[in-house]
């Protein structure tokens, strides 16, 4: 059914403005950005779907264009455009918030950040976020790339960097694009040595964060570190 055939209270626009954004269900915040369906299929069943295809909200800000591009009523560049544009904004929130304040002050965006920038790579990626003294993000770095199953990292590297940026303390992070976040021995073994090389130059390791499309585990939080 399409939105103008809804009766005005049920209209997404109408219901946000009336009663905040809160009152609208995923699909309806989807409806109001998508704003048209396709012939036969309105733009709410459009959204569900689109929910329903990448496993909800999580899922699609971890999405890409070439992702997106695969949906039927998404293959001219104007919506895709649009959505990708709100998952950069959302990037750039995260990234803003956590260069305002202590990091570990909201642990859970620090996880929200990472999966926005490396859950939905096809390939294994090593990043690093370095921190000032006060535990505020100075940058993130993809300082390493791999296949599937491996990413060579190099600690030398790391500690470059780390100088390079006046860091006092980092979050080591990588994606697992299998899509568990459960630690292999590897995973352990490379955060120890990072440790430990680092320590040298008298930057600690804080973390380390293994993300996946809608997951993210801290290594610190389980007793990992």
């Amino acid at each position: 059914m399409p939105l103008k055939d809804l009766p005005a209270d049920a209209q997404p626009r109408e219901k946000l403005l009336a009663r905040g954004a809160g009152a609208l269900g995923d699909a309806e915040l989807l409806a109001l950005l998508l704003r048209t369906g396709t012939t036969g299929r309105g733009v709410l069943q459009m959204a569900q779907e689109l929910l329903d295809q990448f496993g909800g909200i999580a899922g699609l800000l971890n999405t890409t264009a070439e992702d997106l591009k695969a949906f039927k009523g998404l293959g001219g560049p104007a919506k895709r455009a649009e959505l990708i544009a709100v998952l950069e904004l959302a990037r750039r929130a995260l990234s803003q918030q956590l260069k305002e304040r202590e990091v570990f002050s909201s642990p859970d965006a620090v996880k929200q950040y990472l999966q926005l920038h490396l859950a939905a790579k096809a390939h294994e990626v090593f990043a690093v976020l370095f921190l000032d003294a006060q535990n505020r993000l100075v940058a993130m770095e993809e300082l390493f790339r791999g296949t599937l199953t491996q990413t060579s990292v190099y600690p030398r590297e790391v500690v470059l960097h780390a100088l390079k940026l006046g860091a006092a303390s980092v979050v080591l992070a990588h994606n697992h694009p299998s899509g568990t976040v459960q630690p292999s021995r590897a995973d352990e073994a490379l955060t120890q040595t990072l440790k430990a090389a680092l320590a040298l130059v008298d930057v600690r390791v804080l973390d380390h964060v293994i993300v996946a499309q809608g997951e993210a585990l801290s290594m610190a939080e389980k007793g990992l570190l």
